[in-house]
This record gives C-alpha cells, structure tokens and sequence, in this order.
C-alpha cells in the first residue's frame, strides 16, 4: 500500500512512512500543490496510491466515483505530525483489512478509533 498525502497533512513524514506504506509521497512532492482535487485524484489512480486526507473532500468523491483510489480519511483534529505518523502506523492493520481485504472505498480514522 503506498499512500498519497493531501497537501493538509506534513510531507515531513512521508520518509518515516516507507517501511510499512513503501513508495508513498506526499502532493507537494510530486509537484501538484497546486492541482485540484479532481487532478490528485486521478494521479493516484493512475499510479496506484491510497490518498489520505484530513478533508471530507475526498471521502466524498469516492462514494460519487467508487474506487480506485481508494481514501483513508483522518478524522482527527489538527495534530502535530508525530502524531499523525503514528496514528498512520498504528492504523496500518486496520486500514489494510478495510481497504485491501473488504475492498472498501474509504476508512475513517477517528479519535474513537483511538
């Protein structure tokens, strides 16, 4: 599973990321800070990456489009990357088990989840 970033989440991270998500970037690091929604969503589908984001935006856009890509929404208030990498981390079995073996569109990651 390799994971696109939004642009509202640290590409300082992407780097901590590789061992468990291997190949993930963030959208500024591929150059498309400045793309739409519509645009990253297509890059991802075209080069096979799961778009995590802390917007609803793409939650969205996935019940309207199905999938791929599939999307891990963070639910989560704005929170220091560390701890956002973490979460990511922790998260990694259930994101795989929704995303991967139920083959759904999108998993919500919330402070419940916690």
């Amino acid at each position: 599973m390799k994971l696109l970033l939004d642009e509202n989440l640290s590409r300082r991270i992407v780097p901590f990321l590789q061992t468990d998500f291997p190949g993930s970037s963030q959208v500024s690091l591929l150059g498309l800070e400045r793309a739409s929604d519509l645009e990253i969503w297509q890059y991802a589908q075209d080069h096979g990456f799961i778009i995590v984001s802390r917007d609803s935006d793409f939650q969205e856009r996935s019940l309207v489009s199905g999938h791929p890509p599939q999307v891990v929404w963070l639910k989560i208030p704005n929170r220091s990357k560390t701890v956002v990498l973490n979460i990511l981390l922790e998260c990694r079995t259930e994101i795989e088990q929704a995303l991967l073996r139920q083959n759904r569109a999108c998993v919500e990651i919330s402070p419940r989840n916690r």
